[in-house]
């Protein structure tokens, strides 16, 4: 199954794979060095933590090469565009509250709330993809349903 992602979450998962491999796998690799030299390894605390992180590392090595290997890359345009796709940032009114929000849609890997990024497969991403400015959009969330009106949509280099 592919991963739909930006071309920066892609090189960010690149980044994350590197840094692993060179910088916490050798780490981890002289703790346990170090914790086998305090002896008996069945009482031993740093070396039985060195070697969960050890598994959590080789976990994570596999976890990312295999996202990297299943990535669809899709690269964004900038620019104002007319309809929701991947990539897009979206400006939306709640009908009732009259809130604004600001999203971008962009892959699974690159959901972050904090930063305005919420993934595609989202509820929200979802009830978005394929509709154009000045569209009601009905989302069901777990919480209700809530209204928001498509006020504008645009590609931010990403």
């Amino acid at each position: 199954m592919k991963i739909p992602m930006t071309p920066r979450g892609y090189e960010a998962l690149k980044d994350e794979l590197n840094r692993i491999r060179k910088e916490d796998r050798p780490k981890n690799i002289q703790a346990i060095a170090e914790a086998r030299e305090h002896g008996d390894l069945r009482e031993n605390a740093e070396y039985k933590a060195a070697k969960e992180e050890q598994q959590f590392i080789a976990t994570r090595i596999a976890e990312i090469e295999y996202k990297l290997s299943e990535a669809e890359v899709i690269e964004v345009t900038s620019g104002p565009s007319d309809t929701v796709v991947f990539g897009a940032t979206v400006q939306l009114v709640d009908i009732e509250s009259n809130e604004e929000k600001q999203y971008r849609l962009v892959g699974l890997e690159e959901a972050d709330l904090k930063s305005g990024s919420i993934s595609v497969q989202s509820p929200i991403g979802r009830g978005l993809i394929g509709h154009k400015v000045g569209d009601i959009v009905e989302i069901k969330r777990p919480a209700g349903t809530v209204e928001y009106e498509i006020q504008k949509i645009w590609f931010e280099e990403i």
